[in-house]
């Protein structure tokens, strides 16, 4: 599998660690919810966003859309733009 990272251009996963589901951006504020989004997790078949960081270049967090069957890559974004 390959991701085009924005800053660096297209690169093999080897060079990112995957971190989790991108909707781990989305904090809940207060206590409300936080035991859901701490232990809760889908595991969806098809397309799905997530959080990658290229760790062996920019060391970027980027939103990476892709299809978790086929690997194939959708989309992927600077996470802190996605956040915003």
């Amino acid at each position: 599998m390959r991701i085009d990272c924005p800053n660096c251009g297209m690169r093999d996963s080897g060079e990112f660690t995957y971190l989790g589901a991108a909707s781990l951006m989305n904090r809940p504020t207060g206590g409300a919810g936080f035991h859901a989004y701490v232990n809760l997790r889908d595991n969806p078949a098809g397309e799905h966003a997530e959080l990658w960081q290229h760790s062996a270049g920019c060391r970027a967090w980027l939103r990476v859309v892709r299809n978790v069957s086929s690997h194939r890559v959708l989309a992927v974004e600077l996470a802190r733009e996605v956040a915003r």
